[in-house]
């Protein structure tokens, strides 16, 4: 994954080229959904594909960085007023314990 007006390979540190263009499907508050256009780029080095995710989104999750972070941080929990149903509240558990998701 690469940050958004990055052009090298973070793997490789060589130029990456466009190839192709995917659509991904981000989860909003509520229930909400939409599509967003996602640019994968290729190393001229190593060859390895990388996606550019926009800053609203965390590589390999469906919901908003910043609905994540709210239930990470503890500001968003089960009982918080329209986030009752969304994310459901094991999903919830699950990203408390994952030290892995950027804040």
């Amino acid at each position: 994954m690469v940050i958004s007006n990055i052009s090298k390979c973070p793997k490789c540190g060589c130029d990456l080229k466009h190839y192709d263009s995917v659509k991904r499907i981000v989860r909003t508050k509520g229930g909400g959904r939409y599509d967003v256009k996602v640019r994968r780029l290729r190393c001229i080095g190593c060859k390895g594909l990388h996606r550019e995710l926009p800053e609203n989104i965390l590589p390999y999750k469906q919901y908003e960085s910043e609905i994540i972070r709210g239930v990470m941080e503890g500001f968003i929990t089960p009982e918080t007023i329209g986030f009752e149903d969304y994310p459901c509240e094991v999903t919830m558990i699950r990203w408390t314990r994952e030290k892995h998701i950027p804040l």
